[in-house]
């Protein structure tokens, strides 16, 4: 029923499986080392056709220094903080709260208001692209940051819900009945039981979260127009010339707006695999 672990395979197949993680990592590397190599490339070896050969000339502050003063791109990266931050935030708030209650309490309709939340994380989001366009330009938030912030997290609220449910339902009923019986109201239940019990899944939720609206390029291409409300996923596709492309340029813009996210996994490394083995094991 469970996988053998590796200790217990046959000697060929464990050579033979440590031997293929390093080429899997190499293939799996090689695009990101292509655009960060190409980063520190000067114009010159580009228009010679030197793609793949090691840089002659190192333009590593050249670059980055371009490509951060050719466009606004600090104006990018802040609405990109303005936008990921707060949806981030009220995403797992809400979802927390949704979570506590589908988990903890037996009302009608419990089954079927979760089984919405599940349905959904597999719509398409392209099917939504136009109703929700539309419906920005009815409130007047269209090319605003509050229309990403707001639908940012209308959209993951639904994922962290599912993700935060099952992790809730995992925790021992009767802690939360001990505290019902001292008295503790259901709002104090919720701040003092259940979130401090599920820290590490809020943790790695959050990185989870942060990452996907950090990088989010759909809905910044749908709901903005311009580089007023546009975050930095979209100011990197500026940096594209309108006949050639500068791509040492587009590279060393890719390269500044992964380092938030990458910045971000590493220094809560910890907290995600705590989060992501939560109640895998008793005791």
């Amino acid at each position: 029923m469970y996988p053998l672990p590796i200790e217990k395979w046959k000697p060929v197949n464990r050579a033979l499986y440590k031997m293929s993680l390093p080429v899997a990592l190499l293939i799996w590397l090689l695009p990101m080392l292509a655009v960060l190599v190409t980063s520190i490339r000067s114009s010159d070896e580009l228009a010679r056709g030197n793609y793949w050969g090691w840089p002659e000339h190192f333009a590593l502050w050249a670059n980055y220094h371009e490509a951060l003063t050719t466009s606004p791109m600090l104006h990018y990266f802040w609405n990109s903080c303005l936008i990921t931050v707060p949806a981030v935030i009220g995403s797992i708030a809400l979802a927390s709260m949704a979570g506590f209650a589908l988990a903890i309490y037996r009302f009608r309709g419990n089954m079927l208001l979760f089984g919405t939340f599940v349905a959904g994380n597999f719509v398409p989001v392209q099917i939504l692209m136009i109703p929700v366009r539309d419906l920005s330009l009815q409130l007047g938030l269209f090319n605003t940051v509050s229309a990403l912030i707001l639908f940012h997290t209308a959209f993951q609220t639904g994922f962290c819900a599912l993700f935060l449910r099952n992790f809730i339902k995992q925790l021992p009923f009767e802690l939360i009945e001990a505290a019902r019986i001292e008295g503790a109201s259901e709002w104090k239940v919720y701040f003092r039981i259940v979130l401090p019990l599920i820290r590490p899944a809020l943790a790695a939720l959050g990185i989870l979260v942060f990452t996907f609206v950090w990088n989010d390029y759909f809905w910044a291409l749908c709901l903005t127009q311009g580089d007023e409300a546009a975050p930095i996923t979209v100011g990197v596709a500026a940096l594209k010339g309108q006949w050639t492309t500068a791509w040492n340029l587009v590279s060393a813009g890719s390269i500044l707006a992964a380092l938030p996210s990458v910045a971000m996994f590493f220094a809560m490394q910890r907290q995600f695999i705590a989060g992501l083995t939560f109640g895998a094991t008793k005791g």
